[in-house]
C-alpha cells in the first residue's frame, strides 16, 4: 500500500476557505484517479470530489459542488482541493484516497472501496 500524505487542514470562519494538498510518493500518481473523501465523528467516510489521472474529467459530491475544485499537478505528484464559501456542515476530518489504473479511466469512483490507498487525514474544522 502507498500511503499519501494531506496537509492544509485547519481551523476557518464560516465562508472561509481552505486549499488541502495531498502528496503520494512513486511513480503511479500520474496513472492514478484520485479521490477526496471526509468523514465526521459518528458519521460514515463520504465522497467530496474525485479526478481522473489526466485531470480532464472532475466529479463532485452534491454538497459541495460549486464551492470545491479538484486539480492535479502530475509533475509534483500533488492533487489538490480548494474549498471556498465553506460552511459548519464541512467541518471533518479530509482523507485522499488514489486507484491506480492501466488504462485512462473517466469513470467516477465514489465509494471508498473504489480506493487502494488512502492518506491519514487532515482536520478541518469550520466555526459558526
Amino acid at each position: 500500500q502507498v500511503q499519501l500524505v494531506e496537509s492544509g487542514g485547519g481551523l476557518v470562519q464560516a465562508g472561509g476557505s481552505l486549499r488541502l494538498a495531498c502528496t503520494a510518493p512513486g511513480r503511479i500518481f500520474s496513472r492514478a484517479n484520485m479521490g477526496w473523501f471526509r468523514q465526521a465523528p459518528g458519521l460514515e467516510r463520504e465522497f467530496v470530489s474525485g479526478i481522473s489521472r489526466s485531470g480532464s474529467t472532475r466529479y463532485y459530491a452534491d454538497s459541495t459542488k460549486g464551492r470545491f475544485t479538484i486539480s492535479r499537478d502530475n509533475a509534483k505528484n500533488t492533487v489538490f482541493l480548494q474549498m471556498t464559501s465553506l460552511k459548519p456542515e464541512d467541518t471533518a476530518v479530509y482523507y485522499c484516497a488514489q486507484r491506480s489504473t492501466i488504462l485512462t479511466d473517466n469513470r467516477h469512483f465514489t465509494s471508498p472501496s473504489d480506493y487502494a490507498d488512502w492518506g491519514q487525514g487532515t482536520q478541518v474544522t469550520v466555526s459558526s
